[in-house]
């Protein structure tokens, strides 16, 4: 039996060969390949890959061959397929609804929902239960493979052009086999549009008018995400400069540097998302702060992933701030503080 590790709070999977011991936090697998095994019983061991640029994927199947995968930090649980309820006047990629530990969550075709098709045999199917942006759903997929652990230095951005690569942010070899991670964001924003717009009792506009001029660099790489942050900073009247992964955020930061900008007066701040290829947001911050010429740079981590874990990494990575996608309030209120905190400084 293979022996995994799942760095995260509370992952259970439920299958006929599964043994699961709550009192211990732990999941063992009898027989076959072994799916899933070992939950660690603490944040603080879940922590361990974070800063260090590396991943734990989730890898399952929505129709036969390819092999898809999830971040497992965004993953509560994963489930055979329960009997769904039917909601009427819903998406139509939403195939049900399921009530499960107290709540009722939404249930949605990952195969159609990213044009594949819908999955048509259901049996033996499995759902992953996640939280993106502070919304609980749950993924119908075909069958639910193992988890890996991964360097994000592996993970590449998808081709260009290539089909799916539209749902994709980003892609990896296992064994000589293509896996691609979706774009959860997209899948969600097609299905339940984000809200973009900022209450204008947030707006200050003598803020507005003094961040006239001012640049921030937004990373990350989903095209959604880039588009909602700017979206919402276009209302403050302020500069994005945006980059789709750490490795291009930092290189773009260094350059200035080199070329004898002040990074720090020229940016007043960067919002980063936390999973992406090659350099995730955790290892960008690290880099930025191990820098002389950039570590007094403002760094907001923004990210789909919510809870206490992210809000913990605040301080093991020295980002200054955390904010859960998606809050077009919260992160104007934000921007703009730091705003205030940035002309200030630049004043003296």
């Amino acid at each position: 039996m293979s022996r995994l590790v799942v760095y995260t709070a509370r992952l259970v999977v439920y299958t006929a060969r599964l043994v699961v011991y709550t009192d211990r936090n732990e999941v063992n697998a009898d027989g076959g390949d072994g799916i899933m095994a070992g939950i660690l019983d603490s944040v603080d061991q879940r922590t361990q890959l974070v800063g260090e640029n590396r991943l734990e994927l989730l890898l399952f199947h929505l129709h036969r061959g390819s092999l898809f995968a999830l971040n497992v930090f965004k993953i509560q649980e994963v489930q055979t397929l329960p009997k769904l309820t039917c909601l009427p006047q819903s998406h139509p990629h939403i195939v049900g609804i399921t009530h499960t530990r107290g709540r009722t969550i939404p249930v949605i075709d990952l195969g159609a929902a990213i044009g594949l098709g819908p999955i048509q045999d259901r049996s033996d199917c499995n759902i992953i239960v996640s939280e993106y942006n502070m919304t609980t759903q749950a993924f119908l997929v075909k069958s639910v493979d193992r988890i890996v652990n991964m360097n994000w230095e592996d993970i590449m951005p998808p081709p260009k052009g290539a089909g799916r690569s539209h749902y994709l942010t980003a892609i990896t070899k296992l064994d000589d086999r293509l896996v691609e991670i979706i774009d959860v964001e997209k899948v969600l924003q097609e299905v339940s549009p984000y809200n973009t717009q900022v209450n204008p009792e947030v707006l200050d506009q003598q803020v507005i008018e003094q961040a006239s001029g001012l640049e921030i660099l937004a990373v990350d790489d989903s095209p959604v995400g880039l588009a909602q942050v700017r979206e919402t900073l276009q209302q403050l009247g302020v500069k994005l400069i945006a980059a789709s992964d750490g490795a291009m955020a930092l290189r773009m930061l260094k350059q200035r540097a080199d070329e004898g900008i002040d990074v720090t007066q020229k940016l007043a701040m960067v919002i980063t998302d936390a999973e992406m290829p090659e350099m995730d947001g955790y290892r960008l911050t690290r880099e930025i702060r191990d820098d002389p010429r950039l570590r007094d740079l403002f760094v907001i981590l923004h990210t789909s992933l919510s809870g206490s874990f992210n809000k913990a990494m605040v301080e093991k990575v020295g980002c200054n701030a955390f904010l859960s996608k998606f809050e077009p309030d919260k992160l104007a209120i934000t921007v703009q503080d730091q705003i205030r905190t940035h002309l200030q400084q630049r004043s003296h």
